[in-house]
């Protein structure tokens, strides 16, 4: 039978607020275990909450950037679940009145296709403590605990693993241009759950859903997904049921495993929370946030099309990473060859920064615009090849050395003079008569063997222009 998956996702991100949801303790990641806590948010006896200011205004700002929305009251709600990483038993969350709701996400498909993704809602609740598992005990670190969380819950729209995947990076994109989050899933600053069903297509019912935990990247999304789907499918095949529950995923045996029943809503026993009394928010509050806010994704994408005359592509990859776009329009500011920019970073620097486990928040740092310009007008004016400046970027990189001094150091200055490539170019065809004999045959080919050669035997210095063209005068003078 032919199925259709039908996936919805709940993202959970941290915001960079200076201090906790409902406590004035600090949320620096990484400090030792249990050093930033009080007793608010280790649930003392007597102790009251106190809400976040920033908290909210962060909550609002995300909302907004997911057209959600934007609710005029606000009350908390305690979730009530007993895990020893949550102290007070129970959690602040927001149960009936999500700070927004109705909203949507576009993402990219192939061809040059959307699709709108609904965002049923965006709600502010604190965070849990975090479990540390050794091999004599289960220890619990709280300083996690309280962290403000928005938990950004998808309608299920997306009908694949590669669609789940292009949500989840967009959704990044966009929190990452509004800077309330740094996004570092190896930080747990963003965790995501999946549920996931199986229909016969063409049909309207639902399956039953089975939620996936666990998964630490993106890839592990899309990867487990995938697992799921060929799982189900299997199942309902054989005429098994699905069984609603919580799966793991587990990376060493790339497969999903039984965790537990899944608990439905009621199951955590929602009630007001006592200790946060309702408010209302201004129009004028959410407009002021509104116009404020700065270009998104979509937004500059758009922009990197019609200012730099950029392809749809070009400009989606560009403008996905925050600080990629900045970067080249910081380098296009000086240097105006939007396309030939756009090619390097795609290409070389975007390997660099692979290569050596970084990102582009650091490229200004590595590579500024100006010394990459100096590569670039090297490069234009065939002082050097392509191929010769991308030997010498991770030099150009490592070294804090403009282009220019590299080259000179290096002896590296293209060969463009025809008097000292004749008799290179002259030795090379003598002695490949049969490769002179296929361009005379018409074998395109064979034109690229002669100029991959003479580049080789002069250690990619000769100027490819002026070497087509010499050889191509030869060629065709012997033919003759």
């Amino acid at each position: 039978m032919e199925y259709e998956s039908v996936i919805g996702l709940e993202v959970h991100i941290h915001l960079n607020t200076r201090t906790k949801a409902f406590c004035s303790c600090g949320t620096e990641f990484g400090l030792a275990a249990n050093t930033q806590v009080c007793p608010v948010c280790l649930g003392f006896p007597g102790t009251l909450p106190v809400f976040n200011e920033v908290f909210l205004e962060y909550a609002i700002r995300a909302g907004l950037a997911l057209n959600c929305k934007i609710a005029n009251y606000i009350k908390f709600d305690r979730k009530n679940y007993f895990y020893p990483d949550l102290p007070k038993g129970y959690q602040i969350t927001q149960f009936d009145f999500p700070i927004g709701a109705c909203g949507y996400l576009n993402i990219a498909l192939s061809k040059g296709e959307n699709k709108r993704i609904g965002v049923t809602r965006v709600h502010m609740e604190e965070d849990a403590g975090k479990l540390v598992h050794t091999n004599r005990a289960t220890l619990v670190d709280f300083n996690r605990g309280g962290i403000p969380l928005l938990e950004i819950v998808s309608e299920p729209d997306l009908n694949s693993a590669q669609q789940a995947y292009t949500y989840l990076s967009s959704l990044k994109s966009i929190i990452e241009y509004l800077e309330i989050s740094d996004c570092d899933m190896e930080k747990g600053s963003l965790r995501c759950d999946a549920n996931i069903s199986l229909r016969l297509k063409g049909t309207q019912k639902l399956g039953v859903k089975v939620e996936l935990k666990n998964m630490n990247s993106f890839k592990n999304v899309r990867t487990a997904l995938n697992y799921e789907i060929t799982r189900q499918k299997e199942q309902l095949d054989t005429g098994k049921k699905i069984v609603q529950q919580t799966r793991l995923w587990d990376a060493d045996k790339q497969k999903t495993v039984v965790m537990r029943e899944k608990e439905d809503a009621h199951d955590y026993r929602y009630f007001p929370e006592p200790d946060l009394v309702p408010f209302t928010i201004s129009n004028e509050l959410i407009e002021q946030i509104s116009s404020n806010l700065p270009e998104l994704p979509a937004a500059k994408k758009q922009r990197l099309i019609e200012q730099y005359k950029l392809s749809e592509y070009d400009a989606g990859v560009i403008s996905a990473d925050k600080h990629l776009a900045l970067y080249f329009e910081a380098v296009v500011s000086v240097y105006f060859e939007p396309k030939v920019v756009a090619n390097w970073l795609m290409g070389s620097i975007m390997n660099y920064l692979n290569t050596h486990q970084s990102d582009a928040i650091k490229l200004q740092d590595l590579l500024p615009a100006e010394r990459l310009v100096s590569l670039l007008k090297v490069v234009a004016k065939g002082v050097i090849s392509v191929k010769i400046a991308k030997e010498i970027l991770p030099e150009v990189i490592s070294s804090n050395k403009d282009a220019e001094a590299i080259i000179k150091e290096k002896k590296l200055c293209q060969i463009s003079d025809p008097s000292e490539l004749e008799s290179i170019i002259d030795e090379i065809i003598n002695a490949n008569a049969n490769v002179v004999q296929d361009f005379k045959d018409g074998k395109t080919n064979a034109l690229m063997f002669f100029v991959g050669q003479v580049m080789k035997k002069t250690r990619g210095k000769a100027n490819p222009q002026v070497v087509n063209t010499m050889l191509k005068n030869k060629l065709i003078v012997s033919d003759a």
